[in-house]
């Protein structure tokens, strides 16, 4: 449970909010569409979550520090054309480092404009928040998308291809399971993942929920 003061929640616990009690994938189910479609390697997963990341934290920061000054009419349309800056930066920067990653990608580098992550967070924390807090919260959420992303990447790669970032891990005799690194290995995958999130935070919080052992002697 968040820790909670008088001012709310703490920084480490607004830090580590995106990470495990509202990850962005395993919890919310938010950008299905870049979390199917460039998983297949984890190449592409790690560049799309460094690039999420960096958009978030940008265009957060960026709503918070001009919160006061945008008209609450246009406000939306302002999130937008800042996002839409990033996710230039981001674009241009990926092409110049890796052309190959960068073809691999596709159109999903620009479509991270429209991610309802990066628009959600700006409005309903970046808007309301501190840049500080801002900032804590981008770098939680991202982190938490680039993790889930790395998680069905590392399995739909070693799955569907029988390497690792492009080395190979299995030995001669594996075969590989080609529909791994298709959309609907994707799917498979990403329901498997779901299921364990779910598990995990089940059980956590049946421990969470039990009386602790020196609460039982004292209350006998």
């Amino acid at each position: 449970m968040a820790k909670q003061t008088n001012l709310g929640p703490s920084p480490l616990d607004t830090l580590l909010n995106g990470l495990w009690r509202e990850n962005p994938v395993f919890v919310m189910v938010l950008g299905m569409c870049p979390t199917l479609a460039v998983t297949n390697s984890v190449t592409n997963a790690i560049t799309m979550g460094i690039a999420t990341t960096f958009v978030l934290v940008g265009s957060s920061t960026l709503v918070s520090l001009m919160r006061n000054v945008v008209p609450k009419q246009v406000r939306i349309a302002t999130y937008i054309v800042i996002i839409a800056t990033f996710v230039t930066i981001v674009d241009y920067v990926i092409q110049a480092i890796s052309l190959q990653v960068y073809q691999a990608l596709g159109a999903f580098i620009q479509l991270i404009v429209v991610n309802c992550i990066i628009l959600g967070r700006a409005e309903a924390f970046a808007s309301k928040n501190t840049v500080h807090r801002s900032a804590l919260d981008a770098i939680g959420m991202g982190l938490g998308f680039t993790i889930a992303l790395l998680c069905l990447g590392c399995v739909r790669e070693v799955l569907g291809a029988g390497t690792f970032m492009g080395a190979r891990v299995t030995g001669d005799r594996f075969e590989p399971w080609g529909l791994m690194v298709l959309p609907p290995g994707g799917f498979f995958v990403l329901g498997a993942w779901l299921l364990v999130f779910s598990w995990w935070r089940q059980r956590g919080d049946a421990k969470a929920s039990q009386p602790d052992e020196t609460e039982k002697a004292n209350a006998a």
